[in-house]
């Protein structure tokens, strides 16, 4: 069959959706990627098509609001579905699913799919404004997920929002997914090495909504009583509203609270030397970040939020802290600081998580079997 896979950024597909075009692939499937025009330079592309992928592209305001830009973009997808003709969309994110699945049912695809990566954060409904945007969501998605065979999810606290907005219908098929899960060959099992000074690592893009602010303020609290621990920061910059400015990390940075380690496509040898894995986050759909460190076989700190909390137990391998809590970050961090075999022993723990619960193959079997493609 032909599947077209359909997303709003070349470099998440190429991180996170490797595993299950290559066992598309393995099966006999042809895959089209479908993403953004915008990215036709990025050397993502040239990875997907490094693994026999082909990669189309249309035009996405992956962030704007503008009904011109994503009518254009509806009718864009809907030339190219007429074109490839594919027998199965597989939509991920919040645009492609939206504009996806009804270009889809117009232009006869067979079989449609929708994956739900998280609510972003229009649905914490704190002001006017993100108020009209979650109701426009809400409807936007309740509409586009009556063309899909089934939605999957990655958190049952997404099932729960989408229930209570009524972003999707009754009779809509949905099924609670491990999302793409982690590969626990790629992401091996590395022996904790106990150093000297503790490293504590974030990893993600650079959004206040990561919690990256709270994890700095955290630091700067532990570092008053343990000034050895080391705390480090990787991902890329978002040059979003919500995204951190370079001034601000560079402010941290002077004054020695962290250190910036930059962006790169393979996180390993960072986690590798790394103690403590740290994602603060505010919403997760389900972080790979996390996934990805108890793979290796660190210790993982999360804050108790929809995502995070499918993936981490709290007391076993690793610690769940209340949302926007620097002070309780902080602590958290100490308790390892201070019981520093704790470490090896929680992630010992979360590589065997990993293994009976996240694994791609697991994950992508999953997908694979509803899809009706094994």
């Amino acid at each position: 069959m032909k599947i077209l896979i359909l997303y709003n950024q070349a470099r998440s597909l190429a991180n996170f959706w490797t595993f299950f075009i290559r066992r598309l692939h393995e099966l006999g499937h042809q895959t089209v990627c479908c993403i953004p025009e915008s990215e036709i330079n990025d050397p993502a592309v040239q990875l997907l098509q490094n693994i026999g992928a082909s990669v189309r592209f249309f035009p996405l305001d992956s962030k704007g609001l503008n009904p011109i830009r994503d009518l254009k973009s509806c009718l864009r997808l809907t030339a190219i579905f007429h074109k490839e003709k594919p027998d199965l969309l597989y939509a991920a994110t919040i645009k492609p699913v939206v504009y996806g699945l009804p270009a889809a049912r117009l232009a006869g695809i067979p079989a449609r799919y929708a994956m739900i990566t998280g609510l972003g954060y229009m649905f914490e409904a704190d002001t006017l404004r993100k108020k009209l945007l979650s109701f426009l969501a809400a409807a936007l998605y309740r509409f586009s997920c009556s063309f899909a065979h089934t939605v999957f999810f990655q958190n049952s606290d997404d099932i729960a929002v989408f229930r209570r907005m009524h972003c999707i219908s009754p009779e809509t098929n949905i099924l609670l997914t491990r999302g793409t899960g982690v590969d626990t060959r790629h992401f091996a099992f590395q022996p904790h090495q106990r150093h000297q000074n503790v490293v504590f690592l974030f990893v993600g893009r650079l959004l206040e909504a990561k919690g990256l602010r709270d994890f700095a303020e955290a630091a700067k609290i532990t570092a008053k009583l343990h000034p050895q621990a080391i705390f480090q920061v990787l991902g890329p910059y978002d040059d979003s509203p919500a995204g951190i400015h370079k001034s601000e990390i560079a402010k941290w940075e002077q004054d020695g609270i962290l250190t910036y380690l930059g962006e790169t496509r393979d996180v390993r040898p960072f986690l590798e030397k790394a103690d403590v894995v740290v994602l603060p986050s505010w919403r997760e759909g389900l972080p790979c970040s996390l996934m990805e460190a108890m793979s290796t076989g660190r210790a993982v700190i999360a804050s108790d939020a929809p995502g995070c909390r499918d993936v981490v137990s709290n007391g076993q391998n690793g610690f769940l802290i209340p949302v926007k809590n620097a002070e309780a970050l902080a602590e958290a961090m100490s308790h390892f600081l201070r019981h520093p075999e704790l470490i090896e022993r929680m992630g010992s723990t979360g590589r065997s998580m990993a293994e009976q619960t996240f694994s791609a193959d697991i994950a992508t079997d999953i997908l694979l079997r509803r899809m009706n493609l094994l």
